[in-house]
Formats: structure tokens, sequence, C-alpha cells
């Protein structure tokens, strides 16, 4: 009976998944460096997926791409293209 293996304690269902060709090579050989079968070295990653904490990232950092601070190329862009003309720059 299972109760008395300890077996249910770690009970197991197969899972397939599709991975393209040097993908699965990619993978297959990390394992072998790593000493362990794929099937173990998935079950490592997606534990250590699991367990990892969740970062969300901050959205309003993409409000501030583009900004310019302190140069004020776009206030002063004419009199700089002016300038540039007067010193032959251009």
């Amino acid at each position: 009976m299972l109760g008395d293996t300890g077996l249910d304690a770690i009970m197991m269902s197969r899972t397939q998944i599709t991975l393209d060709r040097e993908t699965r090579r990619s993978a297959r050989k990390r394992a072998a460096d790593l000493g362990v079968s794929f099937a173990e070295y998935i079950r490592r990653l997606v534990a250590r997926d699991i367990a990892s904490p969740r970062v969300a990232a901050d959205p309003s950092i993409l409000f501030a791409l583009g900004r310019s601070t302190g140069g004020g190329v776009a206030a002063n862009k004419d009199a700089m293209i002016a300038e540039a003309f007067e010193r032959g720059e251009l």
C-alpha cells in the first residue's frame, strides 16, 4: 500500500512540453553539465520560478523615456541652430 511506503507524499504526474530543437539541445546539455536528468533540470527550473517572488515593474518608468533634463534642446533649438550656422558648423 502506498501509505506504508511513503510514496504517496511524492506523487508526480507526467507532463509534456514542446521545445524547438535548439532549446531542447541546449537544455539537455545544461542538464548533463549539472549532472542531472533533463526532467530533473526542468523540475528545478519550475520550482525556482515558482519560489521566486514576482517583481512588478513600475509602469511610471516609461513616462520619462525621451525626457531631456537640463539641456533645453527643444526649447532653444532655433537659437542653437542659428549659433551653429554662425560658427560655420552647419
